[in-house]
């Protein structure tokens, strides 16, 4: 094996480490394990809402099922998922800050930096926007712990 085999194998290890360490839980549905009640993970920041994914264009990724409103979106997802892929494994991330799992509304979302989060309700939503800053430093230290 030539140096350049060795750089390669060295990398490619490097990247499986580093993409094991990010693999989040996803959170699902109970029948079908779809990810984000089946709704367009991508339509989140390509349209700037909630938009129902359809069967017809789906991918797994991550242990979840995700659904998309078109296969330009599949395509996208699947280019970059930790890109489209919700903060806090999907998780509402107003609870994450206060270090709980909790199911979410995917009509209640945010999109900051590029990065989605969801949260549970609309309320709780307007809660979370009053001070987003601070509950993403929060969700972000909780959720390592939260992730077995």
């Amino acid at each position: 094996m030539n140096l350049r085999s060795h750089i390669a194998a060295i990398g490619l290890l490097v990247a499986t480490v580093a993409g094991s360490a990010q693999a989040a839980t996803i959170n699902t549905t109970t029948f079908g394990h779809l990810a984000d009640d089946g709704y367009d993970v991508v339509a989140y920041q390509t349209d700037h809402k909630a938009v129902k994914g359809s069967s017809s264009f789906r991918y797994d990724w991550n242990g979840a099922t995700w659904q998309f409103a078109s296969e330009e979106h599949r395509k996208a997802f699947i280019a970059m998922p930790e890109h489209y892929a919700p903060q806090y494994g999907g998780y509402c991330a107003f609870a994450v800050a206060k270090n709980d799992l909790v199911d979410v509304d995917p009509e209640a979302f945010t999109v900051v930096d590029g990065k989605l989060y969801l949260n549970y309700s609309k309320k709780i939503q307007a809660q979370w926007e009053a001070d987003r800053a601070n509950f993403i430093q929060k969700a972000d230290r909780n959720w390592p712990g939260l992730n077995k």
